[in-house]
C-alpha cells in the first residue's frame, strides 16, 4: 500500500515522503496514529500543491539545518558516567545525556534528533548521528569516561 507520511517516522521516511508499506502496518498503525494517509490521487495533488507553496520555507529550514551542522564541526564531547571497576557503565549513555552535554557547550539540539547505532554500556569512544533535516545529518564523536 502506498501512503504519504504526515510526520517523520524512524526507519521509514520523512514528512511528505511517499512510501510503500505492508497493508497491516499502514491500516493498523500509521493511519490510526495520524502518522500517514493513503496516497490517493486527491491526496497526491494536495501534497504537490502544499510542497509548491512551502518550497521557500523548506529551503530556509534546510539552510538552518546546515548552519547547525556546521556549528558542530570539530565538537567532541566527554560524558562522565558511573562505572564499575571493569569499565562497564551502570545503565547506559543515551541521547538525553548527549543533548545535555551539547547544551553545556552552547549547542541546543533536540534529543529526538540524536540516534545511537548501539547502546553505550562501556567506557570508550562512540559516534552518534544527529539528523537535523532529511538531507542534513552530522556524526559527532563522544567519549564516555568514568566519574
Amino acid at each position: 500500500m502506498k501512503i504519504i507520511l504526515k510526520e517523520n517516522v524512524p526507519n521509514l521516511g520523512y514528512k511528505d515522503d511517499i512510501v510503500e508499506v505492508k497493508d497491516g502496518y499502514g491500516r493498523n498503525y500509521l493511519i490510526p496514529q495520524g502518522k500517514a494517509i493513503i496516497a490517493s490521487s486527491a491526496a497526491l495533488k494536495q501534497l504537490a500543491e502544499d510542497q509548491k507553496q512551502r518550497a521557500h520555507k523548506i529551503a530556509k529550514l534546510k539552510a538552518d539545518a546546515e548552519a547547525a551542522a556546521a556549528a558542530l564541526e570539530g565538537v567532541r564531547l566527554v560524558i562522565g558516567a558511573k562505572t564499575s571497576a571493569t569499565g562497564t557503565v551502570f545503565g547506559s549513555v543515551n541521547a538525553i545525556q548527549i543533548a545535555e552535554a551539547l547544551a553545556k557547550l552552547g549547542h541546543e539540539v533536540d534529543r529526538k534528533l540524536i540516534f545511537l547505532k548501539e547502546p553505550v554500556k562501556e567506557v570508550g569512544v562512540y559516534t552518534a548521528t544527529i539528523n537535523f533535516h532529511k538531507e542534513v545529518a552530522k556524526d559527532i564523536e563522544f567519549e564516555v569516561i568514568s566519574e
